[in-house]
């Protein structure tokens, strides 16, 4: 089993209810177990701040999907909740993002950890540290690579 955590961020519809709806389809997942959730922050937006507010929050998994597997549950349930991909950074139902894996470094296409703006970003670093201070230190300490 590896240690992972994901962030989650929504801003559209009941965005509380998007971010309770996607943890309790991870969760349900036969490959993960989940650990921890933080509790849900309010943050402005970031990147692309012609947007309302996010609600933003983090849950600690084990898992036995290996890295792209788990990138792709995330994907498949952002998916099944309704998430269209329109606009970088813009306004979304749910958004998961793999954050750390381990202490796993890897660098694809797809997938880059550990997560390369988590470190720079209150809303993913408040919730961890909450659930996974030890994570949030080792974030801070690699300052993920830039892409």
């Amino acid at each position: 089993m590896a240690f992972a955590i994901l962030a989650l961020g929504a801003n559209l519809e009941a965005p509380a209810e998007m971010i309770a709806r996607a943890i309790e389809a991870i969760g349900k997942h036969p490959n993960v177990a989940l650990l921890e959730r933080s509790t849900t922050i309010v943050t402005a937006p970031w990147g692309d701040t012609d947007q309302g507010d996010f609600h933003n929050a983090a849950i600690a998994i084990d898992t036995s999907l290996a890295p792209l597997q788990l990138l792709d549950l995330c994907l498949g349930t952002e998916a099944e909740m309704g998430r269209v991909r329109t606009r970088h950074w813009g306004p979304r139902v749910i958004d998961i993002d793999v954050i750390a894996y381990d202490r796993a470094q890897i660098e694809t296409d797809r997938l880059t950890l550990p997560h390369p703006y988590a470190h720079k970003r209150d809303f993913v670093m408040v919730p961890v540290r909450e659930i996974a201070p030890e994570v949030a230190d080792w974030l801070l300490e690699r300052k993920a690579p830039q892409r």
